[in-house]
């Protein structure tokens, strides 16, 4: 088997008689050497000088050692126009093949800039297409390594034709297979249609940069001066517009985050997640299950409903090894979500977190969500949800942004979904934002709460004025302590109905548990529901609010 860098063979020996066997075998040595040092030394050293890999370094660091088998290594562009015809690499500026990822297939275009500025072009595109369908033939994952200028001018609209056809390729594969997405350098024009199509982007922090228009195009246009990382680096699209889901380090940070992600995705849409080792918790050894660790969660609720706590010590419990891979930690932190196992089974969780924002939910927040329970859904990976959430952020910007039909993809998703879903609501549960954060009204299988929870239409102190505002005006015309009375009837108002035993009441919470026995609870819903089956009504698709 070839490697990423190595060609198949060395010629034997002198050069042989072009005509004799021996003589084509050398010459078929020659052209893959050729091939595989496509690219000059000086073009590898200005890219290592840059702290980054070369397209095939990078597959190797991706695929298992001697796994990695290239198709259409000899491919030539045929483009004639522009004196094109007097420099035809081999390859044309991009790696294809497929092999293995921890022993899984997987198959790889990684894109090599090196070779006319990593522009696609007709052939260029030609053998990304290949390796998509081979892809989506043998249902394995595919992950693009990108880095190019956008279409190859020279050769017209020939090369807008193969963008378009990636594209649909992309949307056909969607959900049927996982496709992953690494921006490892500069990726511009329509280079950042195919990654906004992938399941997951994951870009490098100083490295890489998307966007459509770059800051010459942007200063002649609009006047604006920006520079590369400001506009579409790393950092601002795992931060602000949310386009990216991990911020490596560097290339090989980058690689490791999808190597990892891998180990948490079936191979397609009819297959489920890998199986690995983990604790037996089973029903009866739930007293000997609960750990030091799973205790701590007795106490890791505030007294005060004001003061917050980090969901991560909740989530880390829960999950075997305290192992959670974060998904898009660095956008809208007021909401988590990403990949754990329990009984060494696969699990997508989206948790509020209450020290940020207070858990509100919000625009970027909801579609972050959402986007993450349709990618489990798709991939067979149920939902374990932990609820601590106040209700949606309140300001004209989140409602003349459209908070409206943008929190309703998050409503849209979690009723939408079939897989697994477990609720373990931990405190408040107010309003709407009750319903949407996986609530059994939204088709919950299991849905518990701990002692702590608040599930009610709104907090206390919002309902106390409310509900006694005649009283309290009464009070203070009379000069009586309005602040005691206000907190007396806000006690009664969170002792009549801002528990989750009215909600037991009416079978909309399951069971109310003590928080250390969560991870056994956890774990026997998901063995219960392993063999789940919902079907959806006969649809060609739903019409979700974008």
């Amino acid at each position: 088997m070839s490697s990423a860098t190595e060609p198949i063979g060395v010629p034997p020996g002198d050069e042989p008689d072009i005509h004799s066997t021996a003589g084509k075998l050398a010459d078929l040595y020659r052209r893959n050497d050729e091939a595989v040092h496509a690219s000059s030394a000086r073009a590898v050293e200005k890219q290592h000088a840059k702290g980054k890999q070369t397209a095939r370094e990078r597959i190797d660091m991706l695929m298992d050692p001697g796994s990695f088998i290239e198709l259409d290594e000899l491919a030539r562009h045929r483009s004639t126009a522009f004196g094109q015809q007097r420099n035809r690499p081999y390859g044309d500026g991009v790696v294809t093949g497929y092999g293995s990822v921890d022993g899984r297939p997987v198959c790889v275009f990684s894109q090599d800039v090196t070779i006319f500025g990593g522009s696609l072009g007709e052939v260029y595109g030609e053998k990304i297409v290949k390796v998509m369908d081979l892809a989506i033939k043998t249902g394995c994952p595919i992950v693009g390594i990108n880095e190019g200028g956008g279409a190859r001018i020279q050769e017209g609209v020939v090369s807008l034709g193969l963008y378009g056809q990636i594209f649909l390729r992309n949307t056909h594969a969607s959900g049927v297979i996982p496709q992953i997405s690494l921006i490892m350098g500069p990726c511009a024009g329509g280079h950042v249609y195919s990654p906004a199509l992938t399941d997951f982007t994951v870009m490098v922090d100083q490295t890489s940069n998307m966007f459509i228009t770059g800051p010459d195009v942007i200063k002649t246009v609009t006047g604006e001066e920006v520079g590369f990382e400001d506009l579409g680096g790393g950092r601002t699209h795992n931060t602000k517009s949310g386009n990216a889901h991990y911020l490596g380090a560097d290339d090989d940070d980058a690689i490791s985050y999808v190597k990892e992600l891998l180990s948490f995705l079936p191979s397609n849409n009819l297959s489920e997640p890998p199986r690995f080792e983990g604790p037996d918790l089973t029903e009866s050894a739930v007293a000997d299950t609960i750990s030091d660790a799973d205790r701590e969660l007795d106490t890791l609720i505030p007294d005060s409903a004001n003061q917050p706590y980090d969901m991560h010590e909740v989530i880390t419990r829960i999950v075997d090894d305290s192992e959670f891979l974060e998904v898009h930690e660095l956008f809208a932190p007021n909401i988590l979500v990403g990949f754990g196992r329990v009984e060494g089974r696969a699990v997508g969780i989206v948790a509020n977190q209450p020290t940020q924002l207070a858990g509100c939910l919000d625009i970027d927040a909801a579609e972050k969500a959402a986007r993450f329970v349709r990618t489990c859904d798709a991939f067979n990976v149920p939902v374990l949800t932990f609820v601590d959430v106040p209700g949606f952020l309140p300001g004209t910007d989140q409602e003349w942004n459209g908070i409206i039909r943008r929190g309703a993809k998050l409503i849209y998703a979690y009723a939408e979904a079939t897989v697994p879903k477990v609720t373990v609501i931990t405190r408040k549960a107010y309003g709407g934002a009750y319903d949407v954060m996986g609530s059994k009204h939204l088709g919950a299988d299991m849905n518990l709460a701990w002692p702590s929870a608040q599930i009610a239409v709104m907090g206390a102190s919002g309902a106390a004025n409310i509900l006694y505002r005649k009283e309290l005006a009464d009070a203070e015309k009379r000069g009586d302590d309005v602040e005691a009375l206000r907190a007396q009837r806000q006690q009664e108002y969170e002792d009549t109905l801002a528990n989750p035993y009215v909600a037991a009441e009416r079978g909309y919470v399951d069971s109310v548990i003590p928080p250390s026995y969560t991870r056994s609870y956890v774990a026997r819903s998901l063995r219960m529901l392993a063999d789940k089956r919902e079907t959806l009504p006969p649809k060609k698709h739903g019409n979700i609010p974008l």
